[in-house]
C-alpha cells in the first residue's frame, strides 16, 4: 500500500476526497445601524457587517469562487413576533436587494429563515400563553418571512427553527405568492448543540430565563431522530437539507447521504471554527492545515455543500 503514498504527486492522483471552493457556502452576519463592521471576539476574522460592508465581501468571494452566502441579520429592535424578520426594510431585506442589484445571479443568496434573532425572548418561534413556543402559530409567521425573503431576491430560504411542518407551510406559501423558483434548504437535522456559544454573540441572542431550545431542537444523542427528521422534510419540499453541526455529527451526515437523494449540507458552526482558531492562536495546531483536514471530512462523509466561516480563507488556499 505504501507504494501509491510514495509521493505528493502519487499522492494527490489516488485522493479519493477532494474539497472544492465549489464546495463551500460562507455564513455572514449584517447588523443594522452601524457604520462599520464590528469583529466578534469569538469569531476571529468575523464580522457583523454593515450592507455596503457585506456587498463588498460578497463580491470578494465571487472572485475566489465561492457558490453561495447565507445572510444573519442583526436588528436594532427586537419585540415579541419578530417583525423586523419579515418587514420590507428589515435588515436581511434590505441587505439582500444591495446584493442582488450588485451580483445578480453571480451568487447563490440564502437567508437564514428564523425568528431568534429578532425576538426579545431569544426562542425561535412566537410564545403561548404558558412561555413555550407555539409550533403552529410560528408557521404563519415563517411563510410571512419566507415571502419577504423572496420578493427582496432571496434563491432559496433556509428555515433554521425546526418546527414541525416547516417546509410544507413555506413551500406552499411560496408557490401561492408566485415563487416557486425559490428553493428551501431545510435545516433538517438540527441538533440542540453546545456548540452554538459563538453565533448566539454574532447575532446578539439570549434565550429568556436562562431557557433552551432542546424542546424543538434535535437531542444530540439520537441519530434514528434525524432521518425521520429529514425524510419528513424532503416529503414536504426540501430541494436541500442540512445537518448542523457537521464535525460532531459525521455519522449522521453518511447516513443521510445514504438514505435521500437531494442535495445534503453540513453546518461546520461556530465553536467548530472557534475552537480551531483558539488552538491555532496558542501554537497548539496548524489552524489551516487542521481546517483543511476537517471540512474534507464532512466532505468525505457525505456533504456536498458545507457552510463554514472558513470559506473565504480556504478559498484562497484552494484556488490557488
Amino acid at each position: 500500500m505504501r507504494r501509491l503514498r510514495r509521493s505528493p504527486l502519487l499522492r494527490d492522483m489516488l485522493a479519493e476526497t477532494r474539497l472544492s471552493v465549489k464546495d463551500l457556502v460562507a455564513p455572514l452576519f449584517v447588523r443594522e445601524g452601524i457604520d462599520a463592521p464590528v469583529p466578534i471576539a469569538s469569531l476571529p476574522g468575523v464580522v457583523q457587517h454593515t450592507t455596503e460592508s457585506l456587498v463588498k465581501e460578497a463580491r470578494r468571494l465571487v472572485g475566489l469562487g465561492v457558490p453561495a452566502l447565507v445572510v444573519f441579520g442583526v436588528p436594532a429592535h427586537k419585540d415579541p413576533t419578530g417583525r423586523g424578520a419579515s418587514a420590507p426594510d428589515g435588515v436581511v431585506q434590505v441587505v439582500l436587494r444591495a446584493l442582488r442589484a450588485e451580483l445578480a445571479d453571480e451568487m447563490v443568496l440564502i437567508p437564514d429563515l428564523c425568528l431568534d434573532e429578532y425576538t426579545d425572548h431569544g426562542h425561535c418561534g412566537l410564545l403561548d400563553k404558558r412561555g413555550g413556543v407555539d409550533n403552529d402559530a410560528t408557521l404563519e409567521r415563517y411563510c410571512e418571512v419566507a415571502l419577504a425573503q423572496a420578493e427582496a431576491g432571496a434563491h432559496m430560504v433556509a428555515p433554521s427553527g425546526m418546527m414541525d411542518g416547516q417546509v410544507g407551510a413555506i413551500r406552499a406559501a411560496l408557490d401561492q405568492g408566485g415563487y416557486s423558483e425559490v428553493g428551501i434548504l431545510a435545516y433538517s437535522a438540527k441538533f440542540a448543540s453546545a456548540l452554538y456559544g459563538p453565533f448566539r454573540e454574532a447575532v446578539d441572542v439570549t434565550i429568556a430565563g436562562g431557557g433552551d431550545r432542546r424542546a424543538y431542537q434535535q437531542d444530540y444523542r439520537n441519530g434514528r431522530e434525524a432521518l425521520r427528521e429529514v425524510e419528513l422534510d424532503v416529503a414536504e419540499g426540501a430541494d436541500m437539507v442540512m445537518v448542523k453541526p457537521a464535525l460532531t455529527y459525521l455519522d449522521v451526515v453518511a447516513a443521510v447521504r445514504a438514505a435521500v437523494r437531494v442535495p445534503v449540507a453540513a453546518y461546520h458552526v461556530s465553536g467548530e471554527y472557534a475552537m480551531v482558531k483558539a488552538a491555532a492562536e496558542r501554537g497548539w495546531i496548524d489552524g489551516p492545515a487542521v481546517a483543511l483536514e476537517q471540512l474534507t471530512a464532512v466532505k468525505r462523509a457525505g456533504a456536498d455543500l458545507i457552510l463554514t466561516y472558513f470559506a473565504g480563507e480556504l478559498a484562497e488556499t484552494l484556488g490557488s
